[in-house]
């Protein structure tokens, strides 16, 4: 039949990620249950795509979905309340996931299905605005590994179960990537727009202590059956405000920066790190600093002034800044 076969243009040119919400409203819509054939209809796809689709709910989405005497349903649990927002709400709500679109590196269904549904509460153009960041996040490399991680570990946050990572640690200041498994406590998943990465942070038990995981890093995660206690309220916020970006495990450290005349307004027109303290100079530099969780992250932002700033303090910064500028010059010289 036309527009019916899996391989036919009707089905290629629909969203994969799209049918799939439609699918979950066809279920939402009938909580007593509804046969494939029925959502094959309603949707102009095959009845195989239908069972295929119902099927990647549960193992790809990980929705609660049933199946009894050829009725398909998804359990209440699956979804939180609706919310009512405003127009101004669901813009703001949009500009935040808009954020996350620009430095997503990879494709996240979950983001789109999240602006699927946000577009119908908005206005023409807005919802066009919707659509067009829509056709900017599925031209992202596709990730079904990292996606599968975030969504268990997005569950064991939400259930607070401990969970058990395989993990791989990046290389920093000349040390050798470590692989390790660790049992953490999901305390947050937080994005940096500094990596365009998202990373958890949690209790770490091996280390006992306050840990941050890049999610790219992590190689497999099982979801324990045992819980945990959260922090005390407000406490992880307070650490994060220590951190430049992402990084709060690390000891308080005191940065001390000197910018020169030509960028002392623009760098004195920004609030970057909520401890900074600023100090203009008789010749018209700048003396920049702040107390920041260690300095694998601030560093980077240093680098990118190019020679327009000198590290004072600490000085294990000052030699690693100012060797890090004499091998680039060399790389250039040669």
């Amino acid at each position: 039949m036309a527009g019916f076969d899996d391989e036919g243009s009707s089905t290629t040119k629909r969203d994969r990620v799209a049918r799939l919400a439609r699918v979950v409203s066809l279920l939402t819509a009938h909580p007593e249950g509804i046969r494939a054939e029925d959502i094959a209809v309603r949707l102009g796809i095959s009845k195989r795509t239908a069972y295929r689709d119902l099927t990647a709910l549960d193992g790809e989405l990980q929705m609660p979905t049933w199946s009894e005497e050829g009725r398909w349903g998804i359990l209440e649990s699956a979804f939180l309340p609706p919310l009512k927002l405003t127009t101004s709400e669901a813009m703001a709500v949009f500009l935040a996931a808009r954020l996350m679109v620009r430095y997503a590196d990879k494709y996240d269904p979950d983001l789109a299905s999240a602006f699927e549904k946000l577009s119908k509460g908005l206005s023409a153009p807005l919802s066009e605005h919707v659509a067009r960041s829509l056709d900017v996040l599925q031209r992202a490399a596709k990730a079904p590994a990292f996606i599968e991680h975030v969504h268990m570990l997005t569950r064991a946050w939400a259930e607070r179960r401990i969970v058990e990572i395989e993990y791989e640690a990046g290389r920093y200041e000349g040390r050798a990537p470590e692989s390790r498994r660790a049992t953490v406590h999901p305390y947050l998943i937080e994005p940096s727009t500094q990596t365009h990465a998202l990373y958890l942070i949690g209790h770490d038990e091996g280390r006992k202590g306050l840990r941050t995981f890049k999610i790219e890093r992590i190689r497999a995660v099982t979801v324990t059956p045992r819980t945990f206690e959260p922090p005390e309220a407000g406490s992880i916020e307070a650490l994060l405000r220590r951190a430049w970006d992402i990084i709060a495990d690390q000891p308080a450290t005191t940065v001390v920066l000197r910018f020169v005349p030509a960028v002392a307004d623009r760098v004195a027109e920004t609030i970057w790190h909520p401890s900074q303290a600023i100090e203009r100079q008789d010749d018209g530099s700048l003396l920049w600093r702040a107390t920041v969780a260690g300095t694998i992250e601030v560093r980077l932002w240093i680098l990118s002034w190019g020679d327009e700033v000198e590290v004072l303090e600490p000085a294990g910064l000052r030699h690693d800044v100012a060797a890090t500028l004499r091998r680039g010059l060399a790389r250039y010289e040669a």
